[in-house]
This record gives C-alpha cells, sequence and structure tokens, in this order.
C-alpha cells in the first residue's frame, strides 16, 4: 500500500493544480456547479485577495502513486477569531477521493498548520470570509449546487465521521422556493401597508448612482452591518468592498437587486437589499474545467443576459435590524416576483441559512418551498 504524501502549494503553476484538482475529481457530475476558474485563482491568490488583510492561509495537495489525490487550504482569520473569541483554524476547498489515509492526511496538515499559529480548535468547511462557500453537504445530494455553496460527494461527512474527533459547531439548511404567477395577495396587502405606514420604498440602483454616488458601496456597508452576527462573520474591510463592487456590480441586472429606503429621512436611508442573480449553475456545467474560452463565455452570457435558467439564486437579503419587524423582506420580494415571471425562473435558491435562524426561514411562509439540503461546519480541539 502506498503512502500519502502532502506538499505545501508554493507555485502559480502548484496554485493551478490545487483549483484543477476539483473538475477532475467532479467531472460530469450532473450536481456540482464548478467554480470559475480566475474567480478560484484571484480569491486563492495572496496578492489579490484584499481578505489577506486579516486572514492567514496555506494550501496543501495530497499525492499518491504519484498523482493529486486530495487538497486542502488552511486558513487563519485573525478579525473573525478576534470578534468571536476563538483560537481557530479553518479548512477550506476540501476535497479528496475516497480514501480515509487522504483525508487523514490533508486535514492533519490544517491541524499542524493550526497548531504552529497557537490555534486551538479546528473549524470547518470556511473560506476567507463569509462571501466563501461554506458547510459540508450531509443531506440532498440528488440536488444541483450552486456557485455560492460548496457540492461533495457523500462519502465526505462518512470521512468526517470516521476520522473521529470532529463534532457538530453549526448546521445551515437551503430551501427551494418556487416562484408563484404572481405576487400573492397576503403580499401584497402587507407591503402597500408597510409602504404607506413607514415611508418606506422598493426600487432598483441604477448604474449612475453605483458610480457616481457610491451606492454599491453603501450596499455593502449595509450587508456588514446586517450580517455582523451571524456564525463565523467577519466585517469587509473597505479593499473588499471595492473588490465586490468592481467584480460584480458592473454585470448584474439590477432589476433583480432592489434596494429598500426609508424616505422619512432626508436622505433616503438605505435600510433594506436584496441580491439574487440568475442561476449559472448550468452554464458553468458547460463551461470547460471553469474556462470562459473558448466558449463558456457564451453560456454564463445566456443566462446572465438572456436569462436562459428556469432558476434564480437568492444570494443575500440584508435588512437592518430595527426595520426587520416592519415587513422590509416582504416588500423586496413584492418587487422581484413580477421580474421573475417575467424572466421565466420556476424556482430559487435560498442559499445556506443558519438551521436556528427562525426569522429569516419565516419570510419564505408566502411560498411553497422545500427544505431540500442540509450542510454542517465540524469543529475539533487541537
Amino acid at each position: 500500500m502506498s503512502s500519502v504524501t502532502i506538499k505545501k502549494v508554493e507555485t502559480r503553476k502548484e496554485l493551478e493544480a490545487f483549483v484543477d484538482f476539483h473538475y477532475d475529481l467532479y467531472k460530469g457530475n450532473a450536481y456540482d456547479a464548478p467554480p470559475l476558474f480566475s474567480s478560484e485563482m484571484d480569491t486563492l491568490r495572496k496578492d489579490k485577495n484584499a481578505a489577506f488583510e486579516f486572514c492567514d492561509a496555506d494550501y496543501f495537495l495530497a499525492y499518491k502513486d504519484g498523482r493529486i489525490v486530495g487538497r486542502v487550504a488552511a486558513i487563519i482569520n485573525r478579525r473573525a477569531n478576534e470578534k468571536w473569541g476563538r483560537k481557530s483554524v479553518r479548512f477550506g476547498w476540501i476535497d479528496f477521493e475516497d480514501d480515509i489515509d487522504v483525508s487523514r492526511a490533508l486535514l492533519q496538515s490544517v491541524e499542524d498548520f493550526g497548531k504552529a499559529h497557537g490555534m486551538e480548535e479546528m473549524i470547518g468547511p470556511l473560506g476567507f470570509t463569509d462571501f466563501d462557500p461554506e458547510g459540508m453537504l450531509t443531506e440532498g445530494f440528488d440536488q444541483i449546487g450552486t456557485m455560492a455553496t460548496i457540492y461533495n460527494y457523500p462519502y465526505y461527512p462518512q470521512h468526517i465521521e470516521r476520522l473521529g474527533g470532529f463534532e457538530k459547531d453549526n448546521d445551515y439548511v437551503e430551501f427551494k422556493i418556487f416562484v408563484p404567477n404572481e405576487v400573492p395577495e397576503k403580499m401584497v396587502k402587507i407591503s402597500e401597508l408597510i409602504m404607506k405606514r413607514y415611508n418606506l420604498h422598493v426600487r432598483t440602483m441604477t448604474r449612475k448612482e453605483i458610480k457616481e454616488q457610491k451606492m454599491g458601496h453603501k450596499v455593502f456597508h449595509l450587508i456588514n452591518e446586517t450580517f455582523k452576527d451571524l456564525y463565523g462573520f467577519s466585517r469587509l474591510s473597505d479593499k473588499q468592498i471595492d473588490q465586490y463592487v468592481d467584480a460584480y456590480l458592473p454585470f448584474a441586472d439590477l432589476n433583480l437587486i432592489p434596494i429598500v429606503e426609508d424616505w422619512t429621512t432626508d436622505e433616503h436611508k438605505l435600510v433594506g437589499v436584496g441580491i439574487t442573480i440568475p442561476s449559472l449553475s448550468r452554464a458553468m456545467q458547460k463551461c470547460r474545467r471553469g474556462r470562459l474560452l473558448p466558449f463558456g463565455w457564451w453560456h454564463v452570457l445566456q443566462a446572465l443576459k438572456f436569462h436562459k435558467t428556469n432558476m434564480v439564486d437568492l444570494e443575500m437579503i440584508g435588512v437592518l435590524p430595527e426595520y426587520r419587524s416592519k415587513g422590509v423582506n416582504a416588500l423586496m420580494f413584492y418587487y422581484l416576483i413580477p421580474w421573475y415571471v417575467k424572466y421565466g425562473f420556476e424556482w430559487g435558491e435560498s442559499q445556506v441559512e443558519m438551521e436556528s435562524n427562525a426569522n429569516v426561514q419565516g419570510q419564505w411562509s408566502y411560498f411553497h418551498t422545500e427544505n431540500h439540503k442540509r450542510r454542517r461546519c465540524y469543529v475539533k480541539k487541537i
């Protein structure tokens, strides 16, 4: 029996191999939504990702019989550790063949990295921040994934259980939300009532506002405020916000990103935002190894520009705490549903929601839904 060898990623070529391993392991899988190669590279490169202002990381490849059989990232988010009073090393980007010796060696490399930096526990799967995929899929292996989440084979959590020492740290649930043919009557009544009672207005941003009035930056500052108490969250820096605004908003369909403002204030205070995008899952499956060239760009364009998908990803909904009891969430879907119907979306993906977050899950009461996925973050003392 040959042994497993762990090698730290040190060159660009090795980093490319680290990213490419996922495409090899999941080639032809009907449910995996492969990430974009260039986006993965930018996230993992220390000279590209602003999260390295407050994160440390190393990446490891597992070899057996001269070939790559696994990968993992070891990450320390100093800002999150300080906020939550923990000494955690995160494991992310973990993929491995169905070989317990491989998964054991990969997680041991993360543990060793954590100990060398004075950490006391290992948690994951987590990325640098909440804007990276998190949580290992434990239910819903026959459901298509999204670009914002992790898809993994059923044997992944089985390995975690077999290795021992790992416990549940947090569970997430995900919902399939079916788009109605029209805005539900109850939602119409509530939305019109709260707009009148609280002088709230829902609308879309304009390109001019994003460029000249920094509206995109205001949106991400709002997200910082609304997500600050969520599991593992660390506040986005100004440099990170610049990256997200520049990377995503120029190409976004702004009809699918409503904002809610309080017009009782002179500055029309931003109090809520809903970021939704046409699903790119099927389009990415048609991109060879996550590349846009030679023909991948066409499939992505078909989904983003021409809405050639029946799915919409509900990336995030942020509402200031003092406005959550005023029906702002309903107001955003009051605005969005007609656009979903116009674009031909049949159902949406809620993305990850903490299983204990009843308030967030309550917003789906207007819809027919299925709780079709569950995922877990594990913790182990080291």
